[in-house]
């Protein structure tokens, strides 16, 4: 039977990924070989917020737009931002629209996700991957908001940010890296604001430079294997964590071990486990964990920076050099992540 070629893909379901098939050069060659950066934020511009992953409240999104507020920003709402289906924030195919929706509308500077939670990943064959590079702009948001990062990163060949999410706390901190790096396009080296009051370990001293990756690592473990993620070649891995047992945490870092990740990194970064327990005893200290599966790579590597499930947060660019120091614990961007224009 004769059937033409978009009603085959159609069929299979897989007009979606027709979409994200990079063009070919004349060289025949993919043309998407250079990483995007999306304009700059100014004052006055408009950000869209949406719910990719878990249920949000109406509470919720009027605290999260009075934060945005007073970053002299303006709101507009993801169609699908109140729906609820089980325990998600709506359909995956009407909270995928969301997000390309969001992308394609010109007026929208920055995509803000409400939260985290879980849903991202069931999302990810259903976004419009040439789309989004087409309209780039920022994206930003942590924990399983990572799965978004890192796939429009990967596969639209896209910097996006690992930071705040709308319903964060938008402290003096957390808006101070913030703007720097999204409205100033600054290169900024990022360091801890009291060493005293949050707990930092060398695991391995020296220096690195490499692309910057990284995320929460339950949420990057089950990720491993499917084709969303992006080339680990020589780059800084960062991870988060959040209620989990030091078991488990051994049991994701084997994973990206044995997966081949762990020996192409040019660097570690631990930010924070923020209610992480041994679990039951006998244990192994998550130090004692990091060391067996980090010291035997020969890289800089150290636990403890404003990443993760906590109040304080860098921004945190996913695709832009930086060189690191595990004695000083500083991240410092070779670049900006955004453009002016």
């Amino acid at each position: 039977m004769n059937i033409k070629r978009r009603e085959f893909l159609a069929t299979c379901g897989l007009a979606t990924l027709a979409t994200q098939i990079p063009t070919l050069t004349a060289q025949g060659k993919p043309s998407l070989n250079t990483i995007r950066k999306p304009p700059r934020l100014q004052a006055g511009d408009t950000v869209g917020l949406i719910a990719p992953a878990s249920i949000v409240d109406a509470k919720d999104i009027e605290a999260a737009q009075k934060s945005i507020s007073q970053l002299g920003l303006k709101v507009k709402l993801g169609k699908h931002i109140l729906d609820r289906y089980g325990y998600l924030a709506g359909k995956d195919s009407d909270r995928a629209h969301d997000v390309n929706l969001m992308f394609s509308d010109r007026t929208i500077k920055a995509i803000i996700p409400m939260r985290g939670g879980w849903g991202c990943n069931r999302i990810l064959p259903l976004l419009n991957y040439s789309l989004i590079r087409s309209h780039p702009k920022i994206i930003i948001g942590y924990s399983d908001i990572t799965t978004l990062l890192l796939a429009i990163n990967a596969r639209s060949q896209m910097i996006t940010f690992h930071g705040p999410v709308a319903t964060s706390t938008w402290n003096q901190f957390t808006v101070d890296y913030f703007k720097r790096i999204l409205f100033n396009a600054e290169a900024v080296t990022m360091q801890n604001l009291n060493p005293n009051e949050v707990r930092m370990e060398i695991i391995a001293p020296g220096k690195a430079r490499g692309k910057l990756v990284g995320g929460n690592l339950s949420v990057l473990s089950a990720m491993v294997g499917s084709p969303y993620l992006p080339s680990w070649n020589k780059s800084i891995l960062f991870v988060e964590e959040i209620g989990e047992d030091v078991y488990r945490i051994d049991r994701m870092l084997t994973q990206l071990k044995t997966a081949g990740i762990l020996n192409q990194i040019a660097g570690f970064i631990f930010g924070q486990c923020t209610k992480c327990n041994l679990g039951d005893e006998p244990s192994f200290t998550l130090m004692q964990v990091l060391q067996q599966h980090i010291l035997p790579l020969g890289i800089p590597a150290w636990y403890g920076s404003m990443i993760g499930h906590i109040k304080d947060k860098f921004t945190l660019p996913i695709g832009v050099e930086v060189e690191i120091n595990a004695e000083l614990g500083t991240i410092r961007m070779l670049e900006s992540a955004v453009s002016l224009v």
